[in-house]
């Protein structure tokens, strides 16, 4: 038998000189610049200081940020970009970076928030002179139908820590460690907020659901704000009616700040509402459908609020919000599922809240379904910052999942911003794959310095075009 390729010798030498690697993560120290994170970060870490390195606390934070954003694990993941200098330029020392991280307080953090936000703001309106204002903010569909506004997505989850950490406890399914809960906006998948908290914290504590929702709806600029439509969804552990009640007042309080905001929650399956799910006619089913918006086969939806009231659970006596409607789905269960809580008929039931007055019941359980992203977004986070925490200061950690909330975003602004296809829709590993990661030569010339991206790459084309792309937007005026 004749093999039909071989890889051609080669002999590895550790001499070369003017050659890079991860040019494409290049693209994301530019992002933040352009978006003026770093200027915010700086203005806020360094207020009341006395400079001790040459390295400016705010670009020691994005120079961390976008190390998350390139995979970068831990803080000596600095050394990537701190190798590079003809590249990334000066990158601080491991060292310098953990006093940096360590000095910023409460106050700070806040800060750290706020800087956040105005970049956002920035990148939005940039987004809408480059891509035209009809494209400027991507739809969220669901159910074969496109949703108008904003959709954020609420949801927790269990990080495990394998040393001592401050605050870190035992969770509700045996594991050590924290349990941050966090939001994303599902149009761009940008993440809003989160807020860092012990393995022991609930998942279902209203005090922690609003806080995070405020933090996030902070985050949205104001020109969308307060004009756009707001949907708000998590699964059944934000069904407290503090939350709820919360949400319906930002959208009805008289001297409120007027938000469009509506929520789709699920919804607690207790006794009361399996018994009344039972005793749904069956004429009072409709086919569900599909996110495509064709019919689920096995599946069907029907609303339940009238029939709860009928058997003893009038949403509002109950301490409810007003207007909450609450629509329940039925299908069969795939093999080997178990079903909730009763077998009749072969179903398994699932029920959630809403407050969206109109609108198809089949469209409304496919826009709630597709709550399911947020599991991405978690998962691919993980991945980019949040999965491992570095210190044992809780301060500390806060700040990083701070910078970590950070680094999707820059990969979020790129995405939306500067690419189009399938790099568009990637997940940050095959975007560090296929771009971030890419190595290329660096020379001088013409009192420029130039990367030259393989010809030979697939993808070296769109990355150009990127770079070409970021600088005709003009960076913001220093502070």
């Amino acid at each position: 038998m004749h093999a039909t390729t071989t890889r051609p010798k080669i002999t590895v030498t550790a001499d070369g000189a003017g050659v890079v690697s991860h040019a494409g993560s290049r693209l994301l120290a530019d992002i933040a610049q352009v978006s003026g994170l770093d200027d915010g970060f700086d203005v806020v870490a360094s207020m009341g200081r006395k400079r001790r390195s040459a390295h400016s606390p705010g670009r020691v934070l994005t120079d961390l940020a976008v190390t998350l954003a390139d995979g970068g694990e831990t803080i000596s993941d600095l050394a990537v970009l701190r190798e590079q200098p003809a590249l990334f330029g000066p990158v601080a020392s491991t060292p310098t970076a953990w006093r940096v991280l360590a000095g910023v307080d409460a106050e700070d953090l806040a800060g750290l928030r706020a800087a956040r936000a105005g970049a956002r703001e920035r990148i939005w309106l940039a987004r809408a002179e480059l891509r035209g204002s009809d494209q400027a903010l991507p739809v969220v569909r669901a159910g074969g139908r496109s949703w108008p506004g904003l959709v954020i997505d609420i949801d927790a989850t269990l990080v495990t820590c394998h040393s001592e950490k401050e605050s870190a406890a035992a969770n509700f399914k045996g594991g050590f460690g924290y349990h941050p809960v966090l939001a994303f906006l599902d149009n761009t998948n940008e993440a809003l907020a989160g807020i860092l908290r012990p393995g022991n914290a609930g998942a279902n504590t209203a005090a922690d659901h609003i806080a995070v929702t405020d933090l996030a709806l902070a985050q949205i600029p104001d020109h969308e704000r307060h004009g756009a439509p707001i949907l708000v969804r998590a699964d059944g552990a934000g069904a407290t009616k503090a939350w709820l009640h919360h949400l319906h007042a930002l959208r009805h309080a008289p001297d409120g700040p007027g938000l469009l905001v509506d929520y789709s929650i699920g919804f607690t399956m207790t006794d009361q509402v399996q018994a009344a799910i039972l005793a749904l006619p069956e004429w009072a089913w409709t086919p569900a459908v599909r996110t495509d918006g064709k019919l689920r086969d096995g599946a069907d939806v029907a609303e339940l609020t009238g029939v709860l009231a009928r058997h003893g659970l009038d949403l509002a006596a109950n301490g409810w919000p007003p207007g909450i409607r609450v629509i329940v789905r039925r299908e069969r269960p795939h093999p080997g599922a178990q079903l909730t809580f009763s077998d009749v008929h072969g179903y398994r039931f699932q029920t959630f809240a809403t407050s969206t007055k109109v609108g198809q019941l089949a469209a409304l359980e496919a826009r709630h379904r597709a709550h399911v992203r947020v599991e991405d977004r978690i998962r691919t986070g993980k991945d980019t910052g949040y999965g491992r925490f570095p210190s044992r200061s809780f301060a500390i950690n806060t700040v990083w999942l701070e910078l970590a909330l950070a680094a999707a975003d820059l990969l979020a602004w790129t995405q939306t911003m500067l690419l189009d296809g399938d790099l568009a829709a990637a997940e940050p590993k095959k975007l560090r794959y296929r771009l971030l990661h890419v190595a290329a030569r660096i020379t001088r010339g013409q009192r420029r310095i130039w990367i030259r991206l393989p010809a030979s790459w697939p993808w070296a084309r769109e990355l150009a075009a990127a770079f070409q792309q970021l600088r005709a937007i003009p960076p913001p005026a220093r502070p």
